[in-house]
């Protein structure tokens, strides 16, 4: 194996690991049996769990990051949401290890950590969105940051309970969340549909 082979085999069994114990329940030496090398190679390539977990951690937040900005690309402001809350929806559907590794070590209530993080870069793409919408509409710009992490934190806690529910299907959960946020409470469609291309 190629060294950069075995760096990326060393983040594939330290992903899983994380996922499944979480930091503190993941070891050097686990991770080297599970990678049938020596512990020393472990430490040769990050330096110990800290590195290797940094490293993991880094790259799950980037492309989680990566795929919800992508998303904001314009367009009908419902349709900007549908298209969020997929990609988060999507997200926790094919990389699920990765997102319970930023939930798990980075609580959403907490004012400091990865996934903490990740939202509030996320909060700060809508507000910008939000802010020009609320503008071309006569509402008050200053408060798109706080609808901004209100649909955030809707779509990210959903996200949460989701990973492990899986019942109703990804679009059904993005549709009823684009219905609560985009009708609210007071005029819920009753079979809610993503207008989605």
């Amino acid at each position: 194996m190629t060294g950069t082979e075995r760096r990326q085999q060393l983040l594939n069994v330290a992903r899983a690991l994380f996922a499944e114990k979480g930091f503190d329940g993941t070891s050097i030496e686990e991770i080297a049996h599970r990678a049938n090398v020596s512990k020393p190679v472990v430490y040769e390539h990050f330096g110990g769990k800290e590195g290797i977990y940094a490293v993991v951690v880094d790259r799950e937040t980037q492309l989680l990051l990566d795929r919800m900005v992508s998303t904001l690309h314009g367009g009908h402001p419902r349709v900007m949401l549908e298209q969020a809350a997929v990609a988060l929806l999507s997200y926790v559907e094919h990389s699920h290890d990765g997102f319970r590794i930023l939930v798990r070590d980075s609580p959403v209530a907490s004012s400091t950590g990865t996934f903490s993080t990740v939202l509030n870069d996320i909060a700060s793409q809508v507000e910008h969105i939000l802010a020009q919408q609320f503008a071309a509409r006569g509402y008050d710009e200053k408060l798109a940051a706080l609808y901004a992490q209100a649909l955030v934190g809707m779509v990210a806690l959903t996200g949460q309970w989701w990973l492990d529910a899986r019942k109703p299907k990804r679009d059904e959960v993005a549709a009823h969340l684009v219905n609560l946020a985009w009708n609210g409470l007071s005029h819920l469609e009753h079979k809610p549909k993503l207008r989605l291309g």
